[in-house]
């Protein structure tokens, strides 16, 4: 057999296959419902992608399922991330849309504190890549870098654990900024209500996405700016404004480093995930599905219509990324968990 009969055979192969593992999924899902558990309160950024891709993704599923958005906020996450791979059933009906913060959180915090393992979880894809930012008003103290550098200015957050909490605090430790973080907001939603009243001067860890989708007027009536883009890779609208990256900040190789492992989680700003325990075939007709869903035109509009970033990572392509952020050397963990102590 010629070499480009034997491509065409495997190539049918795969397809039939492809299509018998379809078959084989598609009575399990029909007349069901799927439920995608979003880790934030509603209104926010996390949700509005979430509830979009719930709105889509059961098109592509085989048996077409329905499929509804459930939000369990709490804990920066975590409580959703532990909900879907510890409580919730384990044969392919629940969908988690979790922080990037969970993933990353055993590798920076006590392992001992979280009731998860990242590690074990099986990824169903990524719906973009993010870039946080720090935000302030124009009337802060400080509306640089620089100046942030020398001046303190309030940054909300919503607690332990979250990004907004730790990466001013991460800048502060590892690039001499004078950010005071204040605690205790339920999410990012009320500490945007406390920027616009004045309450505190801006945030940092948001997502830039998610801002620009749900305050565009912040930026048309120059009430916000951009101080910095807390990334390695700058989104390409930022760059063309001249936005500053913070790794540009970094005096040697080690404070980079240490930047760049916690950056590294926007790579996977919004992941999707399902049990360890569930069916191979379902989490493989799901990972199809997520992709397929992003290709949808109904979807490609709505994003648009929405302001929505979309950018989506397979989930094989985030897993293999997920395996590389667990084994950062030691010494490079440890400088991070010491710049986001807050001690």
């Amino acid at each position: 057999m010629s070499s480009a009969l034997r491509f065409m055979a495997g190539l049918a192969a795969l397809v039939c296959g492809g299509a018998a593992q379809a078959q084989d999924v598609a009575p399990f899902y029909r007349g069901k419902t799927v439920s995608v558990v979003i880790a934030s309160a509603p209104g926010g950024g996390f949700d509005t992608y979430g509830r979009l891709i719930a709105r889509h993704i059961g098109a592509h599923i085989p048996g077409n399922p329905t499929v509804v958005a459930q939000n369990m906020p709490g804990a920066a996450g975590a409580t959703a991330a532990y909900y879907v791979t510890a409580v919730a059933p384990k044969d392919g009906t629940v969908l988690g849309a979790i922080h990037p913060g969970n993933i990353i959180e055993p590798v920076l915090g006590d392992k001992r504190k979280v009731r998860y393992d990242p590690a074990a979880f099986r990824y169903i894809g990524n719906a973009n890549r993010d870039v946080y930012v720090c935000v302030v008003r124009t009337d802060a103290p400080a509306t640089t870098f620089e100046e942030a550098r020398k001046t303190q200015i309030v940054m909300g957050s919503g607690g332990e654990a979250a990004s907004t909490r730790d990466f001013p605090l991460l800048l502060n430790a590892v690039l001499g900024t004078k950010f005071k973080v204040v605690l205790g907001y339920s999410g990012n939603r009320e500490v945007q209500l406390a920027i616009e009243k004045g309450e505190i001067h801006g945030q940092c860890g948001a997502a830039w996405a998610s801002v620009f989708a749900t305050h565009p007027d912040w930026f048309r009536s120059g009430l916000v700016k951009v101080l910095v883009q807390e990334a390695s890779v700058g989104n390409p609208d930022l760059d063309k404004q001249a936005v500053p990256k913070s790794v540009d900040f970094a005096r040697n190789e080690q404070e980079r480093s240490a930047l760049d492992l916690v950056y590294s989680q926007e790579q996977f700003g919004r992941p999707y995930i399902m049990a360890a325990e569930v069916p191979a075939e379902r989490i493989s007709a799901m990972r199809r599905a997520f992709m397929d869903a992003f290709k949808d035109p109904a979807f490609i509009a709505e994003a648009k219509k929405m302001n929505l970033d979309v950018e989506p990572m397979s989930g094989e392509d985030l897993q293999a990324l997920v395996t590389r952020v667990y084994d950062t050397p030691p010494q490079v963990v440890e400088r991070v968990k010491a710049a986001t102590s807050g001690q």
